[in-house]
C-alpha cells in the first residue's frame, strides 16, 4: 500500500500510512468497544496527546520511576558492543517518540562507520517531523526515512536493508498481552532478513512495592497522566467524562506478573459520549483499566522470542537487576 502522504526533501523522507482520520476512527472504535465491555478498558495508546506526552516525560524523571534511567545506563555501557555486533547500516526505532535514548545508538553506529540510515517509526507525524528536523541539523549526512504507522498494520512497510538494528525500547512491549506480544514479534520476524538484529528493552519482575510506587508516584504525576485519557476522549468524541470523578490506582497482579493502571469511579455516575451516541454508566468503585505493564524474567522473554522465530544472543541488566536489554537474531 502506498503512503497516504509522502514528504521527500533531500535526505529526509516521511511516509504517512496512518492519518489523523485513521486515528480518529481507531479511537472511536476503541472507546465504543472498551466502555461497553465488562470490565471496562481503554488502550494506553490514547494517553499520548500533547499533554500526555509532557506528563510522561515528567514521569521518566521522577525518583520512583527507575526504568528510563536503568535502560539508559545499560545502553551507555553496551552501545559500542551492540553496534559492533550488529554492524547495522540501518537503525530502526519502533515507537520512537523523540528518539532521545537512540542518540547513544546513533553515536555508536556512526563510530563503527556502518550507519547510513535511520528509520523512526511512530504514530505521531508531528513528533517524527521534529526528529527529522533535529537530525538535519545534527547529522546532515544521515538519511532519515520516518514512517508514520502502528504496530498492528504497518510493520510490513519498514524498509529492508542488508543489516538492520531494530530497537524496541522502554519496555513498551510490556503494554501488550501475551498473545499480542507473540503476534507483534512474529510480524516483526516476518519483515526480518538474516542480517537483522532486534534490540529489546524489558522491565524485570521485582519487589511489588517498588513496582507499584513507579506507577503511583508521591507527586501525583502518574495520576494526572492516567486521568488525561478521559480528557482525550472528551475532546475528540464530545464526551462528558468527569476526570475528578475518578481516582488513580496502580495494582500488581502476581499471577500475570504485570502492573495494571486503573481509574476507579468515586461514585455512581453516567457519562455521555455524544459522537458515538453512547451512554456509559459507572457504579460506585467500578474500575476502568487503562494500561497493563508486564514485567519479565529472562527465561520467559527468551521463550516468547523463540516462539516468534527469534534467538537471543545477548542479555544485559543493570547492577541491581531492575531492567534488561537483549539482542536477538532471526532463528
Amino acid at each position: 500500500m502506498i503512503p497516504t502522504k509522502l514528504s521527500d526533501t533531500g535526505n529526509r523522507r516521511i511516509a504517512v500510512h496512518l492519518t489523523a482520520a485513521d486515528r480518529a476512527t481507531q479511537l472511536a472504535a476503541d472507546v465504543r468497544q472498551g466502555l461497553t465491555a465488562s470490565p471496562k478498558e481503554l488502550p494506553p495508546k490514547w494517553f499520548y496527546d500533547e499533554t500526555g506526552g509532557q506528563l510522561f516525560d515528567e514521569i521518566t524523571r521522577l525518583p520512583e520511576y527507575y526504568p528510563t534511567r536503568r535502560e539508559r545506563a545499560i545502553l551507555t555501557e553496551h552501545a559500542a558492543e551492540i553496534a559492533a555486533f550488529s554492524r547495522a547500516d540501518t537503525l530502526v526505532e519502533l515507537g520512537s517518540g523523540t528518539s532521545e535514548k537512540t542518540q547513544l545508538l546513533l553515536n555508536a553506529l556512526s563510530d563503527t562507520g556502518t550507519l547510513q540510515r535511520f528509520v523512526p517509526f511512530d504514530v505521531d507525524e508531528a513528533v517524527l517531523r521534529h526528529v527529522a528536523d533535529s537530525l538535519a541539523t545534527t547529522r546532515p549526512a544521515l538519511r532519515v526515512n520516518a514512517l508514520v504507522g502502528d504496530f498492528d498494520h504497518h510493520l510490513g512497510h519498514l524498509p529492508r536493508a542488508e543489516a538492520r538494528l531494530v530497537a524496541f525500547l522502554g519496555s513498551t512491549i510490556g503494554n501488550m498481552r501475551p498473545d499480542e506480544r507473540l503476534g507483534f514479534l512474529a510480524r516483526l520476524r516476518a519483515t526480518a532478513s538474516d542480517g537483522d538484529v532486534l534490540l529489546l528493552g524489558t522491565d524485570l519482575v521485582k519487589d511489588p512495592g517498588r513496582l507499584v510506587a513507579a506507577y503511583d508516584d508521591a507527586a501525583g504525576v502518574t495520576a494526572a497522566f492516567n486521568g488525561n485519557v478521559l480528557t482525550v476522549v472528551n475532546r475528540e468524541l464530545d464526551g462528558d467524562l468527569d476526570p475528578d470523578g475518578f481516582a488513580h490506582l496502580a495494582v500488581w497482579d502476581p499471577d500475570a506478573e504485570w502492573i495494571e493502571m486503573r481509574l476507579r469511579s468515586r461514585r455512581a455516575q453516567t457519562a455521555r459520549i455524544a459522537a458515538l451516541d453512547l451512554t456509559v454508566p459507572f457504579e460506585a468503585d467500578e474500575q476502568l483499566r487503562t494500561e497493563i505493564s508486564a514485567k519479565f524474567r529472562r527465561d520467559g522473554i527468551e521463550k516468547e522470542l523463540a516462539n516468534a522465530g527469534w534467538g537471543m544472543t545477548h542479555w544485559w541488566t543493570d547492577p541491581d537487576g531492575d531492567f534488561a536489554v537483549s539482542l536477538s537474531v532471526p532463528a
